[in-house]
């Protein structure tokens, strides 16, 4: 029988859960009000130490899948999204329109990648 691992587990949620060579990080915020490129960043930068917390990296991204509070902020956010893939090792990923937490969030990225 596998394991199930959690990170920084709270009341509602786990930061990550780790189970059978899967790693399912929760969706990540940028800080509330911040532009959209400025909230990607801080999101990806969160990804980018969750991964390494669990010896994984973006590289083992199978799946992203981003939420923008308006799909104008879609090419915004995607300079920011296209400079952080590394090249050869882009994810499957799905990015759709909707209201999250509060309106001062712009973006929520939800990630599944593989354990090294």
């Amino acid at each position: 029988m596998n394991d199930i691992t959690r990170l920084d587990t709270g009341q509602r949620m786990s930061q990550a859960v780790i189970y059978n060579g899967m790693i399912h990080l929760a969706g990540q915020v940028g800080a509330a009000g911040e532009p959209v490129a400025d909230q990607t960043k801080s999101i990806l930068s969160k990804v980018d130490a969750l991964l390494e917390r669990v010896g994984s990296d973006k590289s083992r991204i199978l799946m992203a899948t981003i939420w923008l509070a308006s799909m104008d902020d879609f090419a915004e956010m995607n300079a920011v999204w296209d400079a952080w893939v590394p090249e050869g090792h882009a994810p499957g990923r799905a990015c759709g329109e909707s209201a999250l937490a509060t309106p001062e969030y712009k973006v929520e990225i939800m990630i599944v990648a593989a354990a090294s």
